[in-house]
């Protein structure tokens, strides 16, 4: 049996999920959460076989938590789920040890496939992502972008969504002199001098929904 935990922050979405993958003997959902933040701890708690995150939720995002399993556990399997498919947020999450990435329109049966290559140590993508997630892009943004490390990724996304130095240190549980370290990396290895060339480049790759009023 493949035990696996749920992390999203919409209720009617988590029980979605619960409901097809409860469709699957080999599948049991032992835990869900709301949150990173609780997600974290539901995962220490129950150490499931899979963990299925979304990677925008509101305070701390997917990625983060991401990052925090992956710290824990190298070995931990962990299934990406997203409303977008850009190349640079599905590069990401591969590359900071994510075994696979499924887009909530895709059709549901690839979140039982996805939670079954995740638990084999497979790679998957969703049916709907015929893209080469690592294909070099001619503005090479995506380069720049795949150069940043998961916590860098959760702070330029804090950032472009109208946090303060402050807020990301509150959210994260660092320091103001890590946040502000950080910022200055994000900004140069992205290229960028201001915080609305943050936003605009967040926006253009998905990592938010949209800007926030500057």
């Amino acid at each position: 049996m493949i035990r696996v935990l749920l992390v999203d922050d919409h209720p009617v979405v988590r029980a979605g999920y619960a409901r097809f993958l409860a469709l699957d003997n080999g599948i049991s959902v032992v835990a869900e959460a709301a949150c990173a933040t609780s997600g974290y701890t539901a995962y220490s708690q129950c150490l499931p076989d899979v963990t299925i995150s979304d990677v925008s939720m509101p305070h701390v995002g997917g990625l983060e938590l991401l990052r925090k399993i992956k710290q824990r556990d190298a070995s931990a399997k962990v299934l990406m789920c997203s409303m977008y498919n850009s190349h640079s947020l599905i590069r990401s999450a591969l590359e900071g040890g994510a075994m696979g990435f499924v887009t909530k329109t895709s059709p549901p049966e690839n979140l039982v496939t996805g939670v079954m290559a995740a638990h084999r140590g497979e790679q998957y993508l969703s049916d709907d992502l015929c893209i080469n997630p690592f294909h070099r892009e001619a503005d090479d943004e995506a380069d720049r972008i795949a150069q940043l490390s998961l916590r860098e990724l959760e702070i330029w996304r804090l950032l472009a969504q109208g946090c303060s130095t402050n807020d990301c240190a509150e959210r994260l549980n660092i320091s103001l002199k890590t946040v502000a370290n950080n910022q200055t990396q994000i900004k140069e290895k992205l290229g960028v001098n201001n915080t609305a060339a943050l936003v605009h480049l967040a926006q253009r790759h998905q990592l938010i929904d949209q800007a926030p009023n500057l």
